[in-house]
C-alpha cells in the first residue's frame, strides 16, 4: 500500500448555496467534485495515527469484513493512542481532573445506533457502544452505569489520565485564577510568555478533540463512528455532540454518512451530522453538504452576534465514494485523510471566516 500523501484542493472564489443554507462572509467555498471511489474509509484525524487507523480499517475491508468493523477497529487504534489528548487513553481530564469518554457509532446497514456518555475507565468507549447497539435495544447508555454494563461484558477498567494529560490538567489549573494560591508566585503573574523557573508562563486554552471515522464497504454498505474524551477541562457530567445520534453522528445507508468534531454544543443545536446528510440526499456532494452545515450555523447568529462563530469541523462521504470537509474557522483548510485501492491520500476542502 502506498504511503505518498497528495492534496486533492478544490478552492474556488464563490458558490451559490441551496434552499435552507446560507452564505457567510470570509467562507472560501470548494470548485469542483472530488472523485468517488469504493470501498473506502476516511477519518478526520491526518497525523500518523489517522493513517494508522486507515491501515487497520482498509485491511479489515480487504479481508472482505464489514464498514461497521473497519470504523470501529480504525477507531480503537485512535482511542488508544496515549500521545493524543483529544480522544480515549490520553484525553485531556475534566475540571476535577478525571477523563470522562463519550462515542457513538452507527449501522447504516441495519439503522442501529449505539452510543456512550460520560464513561469512564475504558480505553475504547466506542466498542461498548457497538455493544450497546447490537445488544440492548437501547442507543445510549451513561455515566457509571456505562461502566457497570461494559465491564459485565468483559472491558477492562484501566485508568486513562496519562502522565501527559495530567500535567496539561495541571498547568491549566494553574491557570484558572488569578486571585487564589495556585500557580505562579504574585511577584512572576503577568510574566506570560518568558522562561521562568525552565517553563513557559502561558495561558492554558480549552481544547476540543475528537475524531470521526467513516467508510463505505464492498457491498455498498456505510458505517461512522464518532469518538472523544469532550471538552478539556470540562464541567463533570458536561456531555458534547459526539455520543448523540444525528448530531457527532449520522449514517443513512442510502446516502452517505457525516461526522462532526469541535465545540460540540452548537452541533447539537443544529443536528449537523443529520442536516448535512439530508443535504446529501437532496443532491448536494459532500463537500457542499458539509459548506451548509457551517452557513445554517453563521445564519443562526448573524441578528445575535454576527462576530461569533464556534470551532466546528465536518467531514462527509457518499455512497458513491465522495468526501468532503469544512471547518467554521482557522488558519487552513480542513483536512481529512482517506484510504482507497489508489492508496492513502488527504483530501483538503475549505476553511470558513476567521472572524
Amino acid at each position: 500500500m502506498s504511503s505518498k500523501i497528495t492534496r486533492r484542493r478544490f478552492i474556488g472564489r464563490s458558490f451559490s448555496l441551496g434552499a435552507g443554507a446560507f452564505l457567510f462572509r470570509g467562507f472560501s467555498l470548494s470548485a469542483g467534485p472530488q472523485k468517488g471511489m469504493t470501498p473506502l474509509v476516511i477519518t478526520s484525524h491526518t497525523n500518523q495515527t489517522g493513517q494508522a487507523a486507515l491501515e487497520k480499517g482498509w485491511s479489515l475491508l480487504m479481508e472482505g469484513k464489514t464498514a461497521l468493523d473497519a470504523v470501529e477497529k480504525a477507531a480503537n487504534v485512535i482511542e488508544l493512542d496515549p500521545e493524543g489528548t483529544g480522544v480515549g487513553y490520553g484525553g485531556l481530564p475534566n475540571e476535577e481532573g478525571i477523563v470522562q469518554l463519550d462515542a457513538s457509532i452507527m449501522d447504516g446497514r441495519t439503522y442501529s445506533a449505539g452510543s456512550v456518555a460520560c464513561l469512564e475507565n475504558i480505553k475504547t468507549p466506542c466498542s461498548v457502544a457497538r455493544i450497546i447497539m447490537e445488544e440492548t435495544d437501547h442507543v445510549m447508555m451513561a455515566g457509571n452505569d456505562a461502566l457497570k454494563f461494559a465491564k459485565k461484558w468483559g472491558f477492562k477498567e484501566e485508568n486513562l489520565l496519562t502522565e501527559k494529560a495530567r500535567k496539561i490538567w495541571l498547568r491549566w489549573k494553574t491557570e484558572i485564577s488569578k486571585s487564589d494560591d495556585w500557580g505562579l508566585p504574585d511577584h512572576l503573574r503577568g510574566l506570560k510568555k518568558k522562561k521562568i523557573n525552565n517553563r513557559m508562563s502561558e495561558e492554558i486554552q480549552y481544547r476540543t478533540g475528537t475524531t470521526n471515522v467513516l467508510a463505505v464497504d464492498k457491498n455498498g454498505d456505510i458505517a461512522g463512528v464518532t469518538t472523544t474524551s469532550g471538552l478539556s477541562f470540562k464541567i463533570p457530567g458536561r456531555v458534547g455532540d459526539s455520543p448523540i445520534i444525528g448530531a457527532g453522528l449520522y449514517v443513512d445507508n442510502e446516502v452517505g454518512a457525516a461526522g462532526a468534531t469541535g465545540r460540540g454544543e452548537d452541533v447539537i443545536k443544529c443536528c449537523a451530522s443529520f442536516y448535512i446528510v439530508m443535504r446529501m440526499k437532496e443532491g448536494r456532494t459532500p463537500q457542499q453538504a458539509c459548506e451548509d452545515a457551517v452557513a445554517l450555523i453563521a445564519e443562526k447568529y448573524k441578528n445575535i452576534n454576527p462576530k461569533f462563530m464556534p470551532g466546528e469541523k465536518f467531514i462527509a462521504v457518499n455512497k458513491r465514494g465522495e468526501v468532503g470537509c469544512t471547518s467554521t474557522r482557522g488558519r487552513r483548510p480542513a483536512r481529512l485523510s482517506l484510504q482507497t485501492a489508489e492508496g492513502y491520500s488527504v483530501y483538503e476542502g475549505t476553511k470558513g471566516s476567521s472572524r
